[in-house]
């Protein structure tokens, strides 16, 4: 049997490397998509050539316009393309003629629309394959690849970061980048798939899994599209790899072959397989997002003893509860610790696991009390429940520390930027911080 065919190394990097990009429906009108792209491409810092094309304008953005691919006089490396649907295959087969090497086809009204769609798709695969050009879509967001300066999709967001986004649905990759954007993280790339009428989920996996940037890829999949393909990837690949598979249940799966026309399968069949091949599943979008952040910034802690230094004594109860359930353990302190801490700290702190320093906590106390435990545990984990000032000083990153932060306003948003700053991943609620801890104690199988 034929090994499967994946893109080659020269057309993944015009996807994410091009050297000059035409815009394929360029518009004049701010509110168009056509003119939101190209601008974005611009204000993402992208260093080379960006090429409007539209036949019924002469400058946009401030670059002269060029009424076809074909009559520009400069290579192009990649072409977005913003146009209807029935003109798609033919701009596809031009940038083949005229040497484009890879194209984001971010027009909708293909298979997943209706059958006339499903046709032009058809002719849109055959204009790909008959000029060499790789396409990622149609129906779809494009890509964002910060690294790069290229934001050849919407909205605007331009941190970097070490995990890369992949997704068949466009908003819900946004969504999660966004999410990065905010929390100061960032990704090292955003892949909107849409159709996947050429460049699909294992061809991302596999070039991602290259990628120096990356060190976790998160896919949101609705449908794998070619099975032999995908195992091959997934087997190759070394980093963690963390799926939210949408269409579970039998309306999921409905839903899910109707959205980009996927074939969604049996939850059972890609339970099995992830579990086989040690892929990390996640059930909510917020799992997705959080299991990427762990997998990608903490480390594998040696042990599973952990000790919740808090000052909320209710969130502790929480992380409690929710440590044991993910088998994690939650013993007494030593003896001599306890002895040594008891005798330095007020009366009304909680010397035990949870440890409590109740609402008279500080950074400084934090940062005292930890470095005194850390010894004794594999894991500290860090809950600031109330607005704790300078959190980030109490922090380790070369101690692996569980950071939790809730409850502290304002102060916590800033205190979240900082620490992440340190490149330690912060977690909203006690529960989505353990459950993404409890991924780190998974050892990957079958790669």
């Amino acid at each position: 049997m034929d090994a499967p065919a994946f893109k080659t190394p020269e057309q993944m990097r015009k996807l994410f490397f091009p050297g000059s990009v035409a815009v394929v429906g360029a518009s004049t009108d701010p509110s168009k998509l056509g003119h939101e792209i190209m601008k974005n491409i611009i204000d993402a810092g992208f260093a080379g050539p960006v090429h409007p094309i539209n036949p019924k304008a002469e400058e946009i953005l401030g670059r002269p316009v060029s009424a076809s691919i074909s009559n520009l006089a400069e290579p192009v490396d990649l072409a977005v393309v913003i146009v209807p649907a029935r003109f798609v295959p033919g701009v596809v087969a031009e940038c083949g003629e005229k040497g484009v090497g890879a194209a984001i086809v971010i027009t909708g009204g293909f298979k997943e629309a209706s059958e006339a769609g499903e046709a032009l798709e058809a002719e849109l695969v055959e204009a790909a394959t008959k000029g060499g050009v790789a396409v990622v879509g149609p129906n779809c967001q494009g890509i964002n690849h910060p690294y790069h300066g290229l934001c050849a999709s919407w909205p605007l967001l331009t941190n970097q970061g070490p995990i890369a986004l992949v997704s068949q649905s466009g908003t819900v990759g946004a969504a999660l980048m966004d999410w990065a954007q905010l929390e100061g993280l960032g990704v090292s790339c955003f892949v909107s798939m849409g159709n996947r009428c050429d460049v699909d989920e294992s061809d991302l996996i596999r070039y991602f899994a290259q990628d120096d940037h990356t060190r976790a890829i998160a896919i949101y999949l609705e449908g794998v599209k070619d099975a032999r393909k995908f195992l091959s990837a997934v087997e190759a690949c070394e980093k963690p790899l963390v799926i939210f598979k949408a269409g579970r249940t039998e309306r999921g799966r409905v839903a899910a072959e109707s959205h980009t026309k996927s074939l969604a399968g049996r939850d059972e069949i890609y339970e099995a397989v992830f579990r086989q091949y040690g892929i990390y599943r996640a059930e909510t979008l917020e799992e997705l997002y959080d299991y990427a952040k762990a997998l990608a910034y903490m480390k594998r802690p040696k042990g599973r003893r952990i000790l919740f230094l808090t000052s909320s004594g209710g969130a502790a109860i929480v992380a409690t509860d929710a440590a044991v359930e993910c088998d994690l353990e939650v013993p007494h302190l030593p003896d001599d610790l306890y002895a040594s801490l008891r005798g330095e700290l007020p009366e009304h702190f909680v010397v035990g696991n949870p440890f409590d320093l109740t609402g008279d906590a500080t950074a400084e106390i934090y940062a005292d009390v930890a470095a005194k435990a850390a010894d004794h545990f594999d894991v500290l984990g860090l809950i600031f429940g109330d607005p704790i000032h300078d959190a980030h000083t109490a922090v380790d990153p070369e101690r692996g520390d569980l950071v939790i932060f809730l409850g502290g306003a304002e102060v916590e948003r800033e205190e979240r930027v900082k620490i992440h700053e340190m490149g330690v991943p912060v977690f909203p609620t006690p529960e989505r911080g353990i459950k993404a801890l409890a991924q780190l104690y998974k050892e990957p199988a079958g790669r």
